[in-house]
């Protein structure tokens, strides 16, 4: 299978996507861990995206593209992959398309996250992250067991440039001039389906393997 999940930042995308790899056996192919590494690495890609990242900005489609599309193109993401973060414009949807399509790799899902403004600000704002394991707690709804730890692999959490009050903001209305437009590209294609976020982690994975289940039954 091959997987998009859409939604505005804060919407448990992340960890959503761990959930359903494990289910079905699928590669995470993650924008923003693929734009950490390149930056922590310092490669020339890297240092463009780096520019965007720390503005709260999308890195422009041609340097997105060029790194996801290498990723789909390793062992791993060959038998099928869950995309978060990418595309999130028109024009790079349109070029993961003709992609897959000339590698014989049709899209199968496209799961639309959704959360009010209020929430993800909540979210985000709340969030830190593990740089080892790259689980997601929250101060308010998920925290770790032991305060500034992780519960998994025991790395020191820590928050992200981007999940300041001020960038937040600045994501969730670039998010809504950019993003949005994609739920009606892929919903008039008959691949897409809302998940109401908003609920507890457990019950919004029920509805993600609800929704790919029909979809599954339509093609």
């Amino acid at each position: 299978m091959r997987i998009i999940l859409l939604g505005p930042p804060g919407a448990g995308k992340g960890t959503q996507a761990r959930r359903l790899a494990d289910r079905y056996g699928l590669a995470i192919v993650a924008t923003g861990d693929i734009f950490r590494d390149q930056i922590a690495r310092g490669t020339d890609l890297g240092q463009q995206a780096k520019r965007y990242v720390d503005r709260g900005e999308y890195v422009p489609d041609e340097i997105t593209t060029r790194m996801v599309l290498a990723r789909l193109d390793e062992d791993d993401a060959r038998e099928g992959f869950i995309l978060d973060g990418y595309p999130r414009t028109i024009a790079q949807a349109r070029d993961l398309e003709r992609s897959l399509a000339e590698g014989g790799r049709p899209l199968s899902a496209v799961l639309n996250f959704k959360i009010s403004d209020a929430i993800a600000v909540k979210r985000l704002t709340g969030r830190l992250v593990c740089p080892g394991c790259k689980r997601s707690y929250n101060l308010d709804s998920k925290p770790p067991r032991e305060r500034g730890t992780c519960d998994i692999c025991r790395s020191d959490l820590v928050s992200r440039a981007d999940d300041g009050d001020s960038t937040v903001v600045h994501r969730l209305e670039v998010y809504h001039a950019q993003t949005q437009p994609l739920v009606l590209y892929f919903w008039e294609r008959g691949l897409l389906r809302d998940i109401d976020a908003e609920a507890a982690e457990e019950v919004v994975a029920d509805r993600a393997i609800e929704a790919i289940a029909d979809l599954r039954e339509l093609t």
